[in-house]
């Protein structure tokens, strides 16, 4: 009889998406971009790890990586006259080209309305300016420890290594989706849509699916994978999905995205579950 295979995928558990408490930060750090209730979907996450050890085949974990000079930081922006953008200010092309904002350095402006234009064209987003986050080599760039460790845990005794899939290297486009960037650059292979990793996840009879944050980054690459398998994996369907849903939060202010996000993948086909419900 053949063995019903079961993956996990975690999206972007990174520090600087936890509401952690002082106790779980160093001295002088704090998350960046905290994501209410997600600590305690990373406990819970750890705990299931632990405790369904044998019956997880692989496990793939995304982490958000940025640098400081990005189109989705501040640093990035001006007001007209000069003045600082503040985080969480959403920027489109219109106010662009009306001078309500521009990239600092001027010789970006035509790159920076291709971009602009191009992502308004999906209709999935409008460029939001989020605060600087998941720094490469930052604390907040770092797994949540109770995760990392449960982790660690669970390669010794699988012996087998967790699968890391890095995302948002390219400073000119948002990079929600582990799947591909929000506009992939064509020069730049980390953009474009990964086959490698939709393929190895098409693998599974079970794709369970965690993270942060529900509104962005888990709903993006959900959404690309539902999207993408069914044509690199013959006979791939939505249902072979779980979303863990006491395993993932929405950034505050998109609890709309987050509900909007489960009803659609609920209708595709794809199973909702707590992890106290499942059976490995």
């Amino acid at each position: 009889m053949a063995t019903r295979t079961t993956q996990l995928l975690v999206i972007d558990p990174q520090n600087d998406f936890c509401d952690l408490p002082a106790t779980h930060c160093p001295a002088g750090s704090a998350p960046s971009l905290p994501v209410a209730g997600a600590h305690a979907d990373m406990l819970r996450l750890a705990a299931f790890i632990r405790a369904q050890a044998d019956q997880l085949d692989a496990i793939t974990v995304t982490l958000d990586s940025h640098q400081r000079f990005d189109i989705a930081h501040p640093g990035f922006w001006q007001q007209a006259g000069g003045g600082a953008v503040e985080p969480f200010t959403p920027i489109t092309a219109a106010q662009v080209r009306a001078g309500d904002f521009a990239p600092r350095n001027a010789t970006a402006l035509p790159r920076t309305l291709a971009y602009l234009d191009a992502l308004e064209a999906q209709g999935r987003y409008t460029l939001m300016v989020w605060p600087v986050h998941c720094e490469v080599g930052s604390w907040g760039h770092g797994v949540h420890a109770d995760m990392l460790a449960a982790c660690g845990d669970w390669q010794l005794q699988r012996q087998r290594a967790v699968r890391n899939v890095f995302k948002g290297t390219n400073p000119w486009t948002e990079h929600y989706s582990a799947i591909e960037a929000e506009v992939p650059d064509a020069g730049d292979a980390s953009t474009v849509l990964n086959t490698a990793l939709l393929q190895s996840l098409g693998q599974a009879d079970r794709l369970l699916i965690a993270g942060e944050a529900s509104s962005h980054c888990v709903r993006s690459t959900t959404e690309h994978i539902v999207q993408h398998l069914p044509r690199l994996v013959p006979g791939w369907q939505a249902r072979r999905i779980v979303l863990l849903t006491d395993g993932m939060s929405p950034v505050g202010g998109f609890e709309a995205q987050h509900q909007a996000f489960m009803e659609a993948m609920r209708a595709a086909g794809a199973q909702l579950a707590s992890m106290r419900e499942i059976s490995l």
